[in-house]
């Protein structure tokens, strides 16, 4: 018999996954949930003869060292100024485990790549790090990691060890080597990757236009947002879609955009995609021909105005504090982001009125790209590291806070940015878990949740933020948050609403390659990104349309066409077709 090999299995599991999610209950969550913390301490990394405690104290503080690359606060009501190492996770993280978090420096998440290849040169690691699958493979083969085989075994709680099993535990196989688990990853519902189309239906309604399903329909609501002053208060200070110098990232870049001429050059984060050719192999999506046509109308949109004409120099940051202040009305991106940031800009302006559409193609409605696995992000510990079980241990906690008994804690007011505390793994169906739980509970009129288990946290926080925004009651929040946590969540027609529809409707193509870097991507693929970075914004900025054809001669000549072969000996050997 055959042997299907770790990744067809992984993906074969997640397709199960994602369809049940989309389908289906999620079970008894009651039967792995956590035991409740002791307070008595329970160091059983010395102790063979009692059975480790997930969520045990230790009797002597034990200190992990982190980085951090990091955004803002997505909930507006998180004090400000609060910085990492004031979240209110860790005071509590130290209560319960006597862990204390330690970071060896933070940055803005946008500076974090530079400074993490800088310490990875320098061999200057903290305890535990978050790294994508890239780093991953360098950190391995340099021999810098810890085995988490027994750490896992031992201390994984009942609820973490359900989140890694739910795909059959393919994803901890591959993340493992010579028999030694080497990293913890968080997989997720491939299609929280999809792209939409964020726009303002008030300046829709001021200027007396449909929201669009093409690219030419697009391109004149975005002329008219740029041109005819579609906020009405007499000032020449809008324009018409948002975009930021990282052309392929996690959020307000042009992924989608592409997307609707049937490109489909990146996945985000910075990794190439590849679709199938006519041959039965895998093409690069970034040097279709396709991307030379969207290019060219970027470059109209450029000189038009209609995108920033200082993109150029502009972040992630720079971007949504034009989307904030009511300076753009259009943007590219996922399900999330009514909660962030456009339920601030429905606070500074309580008019904005945000819908999500299917991406414009050029005859109608596009298909988004969609990854066939996302698991970008995984948790390692340094080989050096005293007290490896501690990653264990924190990942413990961030589950079991989310159980209901911890209900009237963890509130943004108090301090609690759960964006920032790793190591962190959510259930892989979340956010399908928010929405069915939350509408199911809105159908049959009930007044609080009755799910109690580790998602109670995050489905009773969304019943309530939509209640009281359909009620416009603003007494716990205000109208921008409300709204934010029900139209990304749990409306029909908002954010993950209208990805389950493109879903459903097969409205997406898929990403086909889901292996691990291939080794010249491990070795040249930053500076086949700072090329292609490069050359497009120079195209976009005014450079001749047909440098994107030198652009594709040097990407071939510099690596690229040794990565076509790596990526197909992978597709005709590995992958499920």
């Amino acid at each position: 018999m055959k042997k299907m090999r770790p990744w067809k299995m992984i993906l074969s599991v997640t397709m199960i996954l994602s369809l049940l999610s989309a389908c289906g209950s999620q079970g008894d969550g009651n039967a792995n949930a956590p035991s409740t913390p002791k307070e008595e301490t329970t160091n059983s990394a010395t102790d063979s003869a009692t059975a480790p405690d997930p969520l045990g104290k230790y009797p002597e503080t034990v200190t992990v060292t982190e980085i951090l690359g990091y955004n803002p606060p997505e909930d507006p009501r998180t004090p400000s100024g609060i910085t990492p190492e004031q979240n209110a996770y860790l005071k509590d993280l130290k209560e319960m485990m006597n862990i204390e978090v330690k970071y060896k420096w933070t940055v803005p998440s946008a500076q974090f790549e530079q400074k993490f290849s800088l310490a990875m040169a320098s061999g200057d690691l903290p305890d535990v790090i978050e790294v994508d699958q890239k780093n991953y493979e360098k950190l391995k083969k340099q021999d810098m990691l810890a085995d988490l085989t027994d750490a896992y075994a031992q201390y994984a709680s009942p609820a973490l060890k359900a989140y890694m099993d739910s795909d059959g535990g393919f994803a901890m196989k591959t993340f493992s080597a010579d028999g030694k688990q080497l990293g913890i990853p968080a997989f997720e519902d491939p299609f929280l990757s999809t792209q939409l189309l964020w726009i303002r239906q008030d300046w829709l309604n001021n200027l007396g236009l449909q929201a669009p399903k093409t690219i030419d329909e697009l391109e004149k609501v975005a002329q008219a947002f740029t041109h005819n002053d579609p906020d009405k208060n007499g000032k020449n200070d809008t324009y018409g879609i948002a975009m930021q110098k990282n052309l392929f990232f996690w959020g307000f870049d042009v992924r989608g955009f592409f997307n609707g001429f049937g490109a489909y050059p990146s996945v985000g984060d910075k990794q190439s995609a590849w679709i199938k050719g006519g041959d039965d192999k895998l093409l690069p999506g970034l040097i279709q021909p396709e991307v030379k046509t969207a290019l060219g109308k970027l470059q109209a949109w450029y000189k038009d105005g209609i995108i920033d004409k200082e993109f150029a120099l502009k972040d992630e940051n720079k971007a949504v504090e034009d989307l904030t202040a009511g300076k753009v009305g259009i943007s590219y991106g996922e399900w999330w982001y009514p909660n962030w940031p456009l339920n601030s800009s429905v606070d500074k302006d309580p008019k904005a009125d945000w819908i999500a559409i299917q991406l414009p193609g050029i005859d109608g409605p596009a298909k988004s790209l969609v990854p066939k696995i996302r698991s970008n992000k995984i948790f390692v510990v340094n080989k050096k590291m005293k007290n490896p079980e501690a990653a264990i241990k924190m990942l413990n906690f961030y589950i079991e806070v989310g159980n209901k008994k911890y209900k009237d804690k963890n509130k943004a007011a108090d301090g609690y940015v759960y964006n920032w505390f790793n190591p962190r793994i959510a259930n892989p169906v979340d956010i399908d878990t928010i929405y069915r739980e939350v509408n199911k509970a809105l159908d049959a009129n009930q007044t609080e949740i009755t799910i109690d288990d580790a998602n109670y946290k995050t489905v009773a926080d969304t019943f309530k933020a939509t209640k009281d925004f359909l009620a416009g009651d603003t007494s716990n929040a205000t109208k921008g948050v409300n709204w934010g946590q029900y139209y990304s969540r749990a409306a029909k027609d908002g954010g993950w609403g209208l990805t389950r529809q493109i879903k459903e409707n097969q409205q997406f193509v898929y990403n086909e390659f889901y292996g691990l870097p291939t080794p010249t991507v491990v070795e040249k693929g930053g500076q086949l990104d700072k090329l292609m970075q490069e050359s497009f914004t120079k195209i976009i900025m005014g450079g001749s349309l047909d440098d994107f054809d030198k652009f594709v001669d040097s990407w071939k000549a510099l690596g690229g066409n040794e990565i076509i072969d790596e990526v197909n000996e992978w597709y005709s050997t590995e992958a499920t077709k």
